[in-house]
């Protein structure tokens, strides 16, 4: 009896570090898929002023308080502009609001968030009071679309403090949108640039690494 213990106790140790070793695999073939997966970021239309091009500068009115807000120009805070295109008549704008003041209030250390639209007067009043918009500035403005060729909406730039693009392109998700802060903030044109380059720069190193094993074989 004391045996049969003994072998039962041996074999599910044995299972429990087959079972270990099965998931352990299984996570490193996670991460080595999710390294292939690329991220997918905002779509940038290479239309109207380029990323790392100096934005144009555009006094605007604030739509509200009739405040003049001044976009695209170097600001004396060296603080970021993100300006998110959206219209009344946008299904996806109305999910991509709350997201945008989302990642405006995990930034706002250094970053300003701006709305702009077109349209009729009475219909954008509604639409800003119907998604709380009031605390944020809020600009009409035909000129900004048609400078930066938005032809699909919704739509954000980021313009740093010097006044330069930092980053532009479609945004339909958090993930768009994040992708474009991120790229700022890793100073890249964008998050699809930067794993190029890294995809290879890793592959000249892994021919680097064959070729010198190969000599020393050959040594």
């Amino acid at each position: 009896m004391h045996d049969a213990l003994v072998i039962s106790q041996v074999v599910l140790w044995i299972a429990v570090l087959a079972l270990s070793a099965i998931v352990l695999a299984l996570i490193r073939q996670i991460g080595v898929l999710h390294e292939r997966i690329a991220p997918m970021g905002a779509l940038t239309i290479d239309k109207g002023p380029k990323v790392g091009d100096q934005s144009p500068v555009f006094e605007l009115t604030d739509f509200l308080p009739r405040r003049p807000i001044t976009f695209g120009a170097p600001r004396a805070d060296g603080r970021s502009q993100l300006l998110m295109f959206v219209s009344a008549t946008c299904p996806v704008c109305k999910k991509l609001i709350p997201i945008a003041k989302s990642v405006a209030a995990s930034e706002s250390r250094w970053l300003d968030l701006i709305f702009t639209s077109d349209g009729e007067p009475a219909e954008q009043d509604a639409f800003i009071r119907r998604h709380q918009l009031a605390s944020y500035p809020f600009v009409l403005s035909a000129e900004l679309g048609m400078t930066y060729r938005v032809s699909k909406l919704p739509y954000a730039v980021l313009v740093d403090g010097a006044g330069v693009v930092r980053g532009k392109g479609l945004v339909n998700t958090r993930e768009h949108l994040e992708s474009i802060v991120a790229a700022k903030q890793m100073n890249v044109a964008s998050i699809q640039d930067y794993l190029t380059t890294a995809h290879a720069h890793r592959e000249t190193s892994a021919e680097l690494s064959n070729g010198e094993r190969g000599a020393k074989h050959h040594g």
